[in-house]
């Protein structure tokens, strides 16, 4: 196992910052997810931490141990591709031994590693098999396998579900999780699934165009994101955003929403908040779809919606809403069932809403 570290790291190809001055610190045996869409950086910065590529500038280091210039196979890494990368003319045995038979370890040893991996893994009874013969399922297991006979100080994964069905992925990353608990390994993981990355990480970096946008917890990204990108993108369906203004009046504070055609009171805030959040600015502010209550109550509504589309998914119904040229999307108790067309009352909880400065972005 080793703490990783990332000082100033930058990779340019051009004039495209890829990643642009990230400083990052993965603790000893920590499962951490750099999460964001293509195009973000991530899998470049895997790349750098594998030495895969060469960063323009900044540092690695491994422990306290620099390693820009250490070629992948000093580096004690194992990476998972999403392509599997398995030889198709070896068998599964071969596939998983190849690393260490290039290491001239003595067979012995190289036997018992592949057996113990691939009891770990439910896959001793492919052992003979060859790739073509498997699963994708089962293949990525083989390449699991592959990178865990290494023994590694860290674990990279690059997207190593993506080609899985949905089902697949979802059983496939709980026994990624559970060998990362039982094994202890520090483990980079590169996504674009925010479900995965809840799911799986001990913290989760989000990136934006090469730069770290916000690095924590998931509990804490999902209840308190840094910014209105964090928020959108953590979270599904994904966090609604009214644009408007923070304005105070004798009955409390209200937020007068441009493109909605009515004022509502959302919030009664102390002196300290009102300072906080500031009389007179503009803002985003932000709800998600579980925070927001409706009903056929129109009289004590925060505010009137028309339901534009209903979408039962079992525990939960979502209902896609229109107010004036706002879209919302809340959920709602399928017992109620909505219909296309039916004007309803929302309700918002006071606690669980989210502002954002509307030039920046960045939270209130």
């Amino acid at each position: 196992m080793a703490k990783i570290v990332l000082m100033e790291l930058c990779k340019f190809f051009g004039d495209v910052h890829a990643v642009d001055h990230l400083d990052l610190e993965i603790k000893e045996g920590e499962f951490v997810t750099l999460l964001g869409p293509s195009g973000c950086g991530k899998s470049t910065t895997l790349n750098c931490i594998a030495g895969l590529e060469r960063p323009t500038s900044g540092e690695i280091l491994f422990d306290d141990r620099v390693v820009n210039r250490l070629s992948p196979k000093d580096r004690d890494v194992a990476m998972v591709f999403q392509d599997y990368a398995l030889y198709p003319h070896m068998s599964v045995y071969d596939n998983m031994a190849f690393s260490l038979q290039l290491k001239r370890m003595p067979k012995a040893e190289i036997d018992r590693r592949v057996h113990e991996a691939a009891k770990k893994l439910s896959i001793e009874s492919m052992l003979g098999r060859k790739p073509m013969q498997l699963s994708g399922g089962q293949r990525q297991r083989v390449a699991l396998g592959r990178a865990l006979v290494r023994q590694p100080v860290v674990f990279l994964f690059d997207e190593p579900l993506s080609n899985l069905d949905a089902a697949l992925r979802v059983q496939t990353r709980t026994e990624i999780k559970a060998l990362q608990q039982e094994l202890g390994i520090t483990t980079i993981y590169v996504t674009h699934d925010q479900e995965e990355a809840m799911v799986l990480s001990d913290r989760i970096a989000v990136m934006k165009d090469g730069t770290l946008q916000q690095y924590d917890a998931p509990e804490e990204t999902y209840s308190r994101p840094a910014s209105s990108y964090v928020a959108g993108f953590i979270g599904m369906p994904r966090m609604n955003f009214l644009t408007g203004r923070v304005s105070s009046q004798d009955s409390g504070v209200i937020f007068e929403g441009e493109s909605v055609l009515v004022s509502w009171p959302v919030l009664v805030m102390n002196d300290e908040q009102l300072r906080l959040i500031g009389a007179g600015r503009d803002v985003l502010l932000g709800i998600r779809p579980e925070d927001i209550s409706v009903s056929r109550d129109a009289e004590n509504a925060d505010m009137l919606a028309d339901v534009f589309i209903v979408e039962p998914v079992g525990a939960t119904t979502y209902l896609e809403l229109r107010a004036a040229n706002t879209s919302l999307k809340v959920s709602s108790d399928p017992k109620l069932r909505f219909r296309s067309g039916e004007r309803i009352g929302l309700r918002f909880s006071p606690e669980k809403l989210h502002w954002f400065d509307r030039a920046t972005g960045v939270r209130i």
